[in-house]
């Protein structure tokens, strides 16, 4: 599997569906991950992670994201998952959540690298395909273990890690640390995926010079934002940063992306789960207060179209008023 300068789609958990998946392909993307499935979830066929593993030969290439703590079950389920046209199966022991972290799983792996090893090492021994892990700089500021563990991970077969420059205390907030990054970076050689605070092309310059690493993961960055792939691949290629997409291409994006979701989750789930979408697509754009309350009443494609026509109409009068 092939990281060298790669933009990689984060594995977020409720947003990284096969609508947006392919929608961020479309921009540029160059590899996706499915959001995290549970193998407990998997193992019992569980109605609502069986989906999860749904791709299309469009996202291509694109890796597994498993959760758990139990090495034979989570090489179990790497081998299950094996055939079905993904490229490589990945550990999420990165998610904050307190109701992963408290079942010992996600991040709270931080805290136990030998187990991480003898997840890695089990899943490599069970499943053809390469196994990479996702990892936070560590569980909290006083134990910074990324590098022991990124080293662990290697000795025991993994391809590849993910780093967030963040602790699990820290959740999403304050700054990413990119000094870890760079220290997992110098300490192994297998690819190195930097993740944490990329929102701009000059954010992955900035990383890479900074770091070392060999591929750049966007998370919340891509949020209502599938574009950012394309302006990277445009300024990597250019040195010149594109004018943002005006409200019009916005307005274009959300129906592509409602269309999308009606297609795979039909209307009822899909115009509910298009509601965060839009909060994130009009983030800071005029009237999207109002299109935020709006949108909670829409029920239907047409309504909702409706509502976008009208959101950029009445936007459009502001401004020339």
């Amino acid at each position: 599997m092939d990281f060298k300068d790669k933009l990689i789609l984060a594995p977020m958990a409720g947003v990284c569906d096969l609508p947006f998946r392919l929608l961020c392909k479309e921009q540029g993307c160059d590899i996706l991950y499915t959001e995290m499935i549970s193998a407990k979830g998997l193992y019992y066929d569980n109605k609502n992670t069986v989906p999860l593993l749904m791709l299309e030969e469009a996202e291509k290439p694109i890796g597994v994201q498993l959760f758990g703590s139990d090495p034979e079950l989570l090489g179990e389920m790497a081998k299950k998952v094996e055939d079905r046209g993904f490229a490589f199966v990945d550990v999420n022991m990165g998610c904050p959540v307190p109701k992963i972290v408290n079942n010992g799983e996600g991040s709270a792996l931080m805290k136990n690298p030998r187990l991480i090893g003898k997840i890695v090492e089990t899943m490599v021994k069970a499943c053809k395909l390469p196994v990479t892990i996702k990892i936070r700089s560590g569980f909290d500021a006083a134990h910074v273990n990324a590098p022991e563990v990124a080293k662990i991970a290697e000795a025991c077969g993994a391809s590849a890690i993910a780093v967030h420059g963040r602790t699990r205390e820290q959740y999403y907030q304050g700054k990413a640390d990119w000094n870890v990054i760079a220290e997992v970076k110098a300490g192994v050689s297998i690819p190195v995926i930097g993740n944490g605070d990329i929102l701009t092309p000059e954010d992955v310059v900035r990383m890479k010079t900074q770091t070392g690493c060999d591929a750049f993961m966007i998370g919340r960055g891509a949020r209502g934002n599938p574009w950012i792939f394309s302006e990277l691949k445009t300024y990597f290629q250019t040195g010149r940063i594109p004018k943002r997409p005006d409200m019009y291409e916005i307005r274009q994006m959300m129906l592509r992306h409602a269309e999308l979701m009606l297609r795979y989750k039909g209307t009822f789930t899909g115009i509910h789960e298009m509601r965060k979408h839009v909060t994130w697509y009009s983030a800071g754009l005029p009237d999207s207060a109002k299109l935020r309350n709006r949108i909670n009443q829409v029920e239907s494609y047409e309504e909702f179209v409706n509502l976008l026509d009208r959101w950029v109409e009445d936007a459009s009068c502001i401004k020339n008023a």
